[in-house]
């Protein structure tokens, strides 16, 4: 059977996929505390007309408004219940834009982390997360979602467990973890690891890269070291947040310009990277920024970490280590008492794991 995500991705060079949801949301009404996925039922204009903004901008493929949609999430706001409905509107609202763009553009069934840590560490089974993930998995495709998108995954376990979910569905399947902590997961997985990782799921997904993050520059020095362990033909994703988070006025501001992104843009595709788009801050002036420079851009060399820094700012030193090391660099040992939880995260995705921005932001 065909799929729309699979025919796009195989007559086009790059695809623009979409920016932030929650801080978007922010500004418009939604409150610190409050589930983005009830907005699906309860504010759905305001769902549809930012994501008609992106399509309007350029934007290829749409996420829905389901980051926090497993019942894990949904039930610190008592709707663990409402799964299969909130995920379900979000689709219909999506797929509504999708189909009134006039061109090809991909409703993308956005899953997030469940907020819980898996056994060993945490107190989740393996199965517990499979059937979380099956429920939303099975409810966004049943509405009509083109390709399953797990994104901001810190854990091969949660990971390992999502794919095992959707593969029931069938559909194609694409994911993305943040390195956010030094180069790293939380839980420690460096990009060189993941892309070695990602060949052990059943079944492989068609796509795989970094969301979220802390800013550009560190998220393209991760698919720098993540394109050194790929295999030929891998399909790359870099969703990057728009800048470095800052309080500003009692409210998370990006300090990403419309201009950095497009440089961003342009770097990435030079990487190699075949989907592109913003995560964090990014509006959708952000996104017809990096559309404009990608539609008058011709392919250039790859970039070395130093013009990526020089372009787009400074990295970590873990960035710096892993990019020397290459791909077959060993992780330094945790020190002792750290256990697998890495600590230093920045403050919105702290804030993220509290509850405090329950949704994709």
């Amino acid at each position: 059977m065909s799929n729309k995500f699979l025919e796009l991705l195989s007559k086009r060079d790059w695809l623009l996929a979409d920016g932030a949801t929650g801080t978007n949301l922010f500004d418009v009404g939604l409150e610190t505390g409050d589930s983005p996925e009830l907005w699906n039922i309860e504010q759905p204009e305001k769902i549809y007309n930012l994501q008609k903004a992106f399509v309007d901008s350029g934007s290829d493929i749409l996420l829905t408004n389901t980051f926090g949609g497993t019942r894990n999430r949904m039930k610190l706001h008592k709707m663990e219940d409402r799964v299969a409905e909130l995920n379900a509107a979000a689709v219909e609202i999506t797929r509504r834009v999708a189909n009134s763009a006039g061109r090809p553009v991909i409703v993308a069934g956005s899953m997030g982390p469940t907020g819980d840590i898996f056994e060993p560490v945490g107190s989740l089974t393996r199965q517990e997360g499979i059937d979380a993930f099956r429920e939303q998995a099975v409810a966004l495709a049943g509405a009509g979602a083109d390709v399953l998108w797990l994104e901001t995954i810190s854990a091969p376990e949660e990971l390992e467990a999502a794919v095992t979910a959707c593969s029931e569905t069938g559909l194609p399947i694409v994911t993305t973890l943040s390195f956010d902590t030094n180069g790293r997961t939380m839980m420690g997985l460096t990009p060189s690891n993941f892309a070695r990782k990602v060949k052990e799921l059943s079944p492989v997904p068609v796509a795989y890269g970094a969301n979220c993050g802390v800013g550009a520059s560190e998220m393209v020095a991760a698919l720098i070291n993540m394109a050194m362990a790929a295999e030929e033909g891998d399909i790359l994703v870099s969703k990057s947040n728009c800048g470095i988070p800052e309080y500003v006025d009692g409210a998370i501001r990006y300090n990403g310009t419309p201009e950095l992104m497009a440089d961003y843009a342009r770097i990435a595709v030079d990487a190699g990277i075949r989907i592109i788009g913003g995560c964090c801050g990014t509006s959708p002036d952000h996104v017809r920024h990096m559309r404009n420079a990608l539609d008058n851009h011709t392919r250039g060399k790859k970039p070395s970490l130093e013009e990526v820094v020089a372009r787009l700012g400074e990295i970590s030193n873990g960035a710096r280590e892993q990019n020397s090391l290459g791909p077959l660099g060993s992780k330094p040992e945790a020190p002792a008492g750290e256990g697998r939880r890495r600590r230093g995260r920045d403050p919105k995705r702290k804030a993220a794991d509290d509850g405090k921005f329950p949704g994709q932001l």
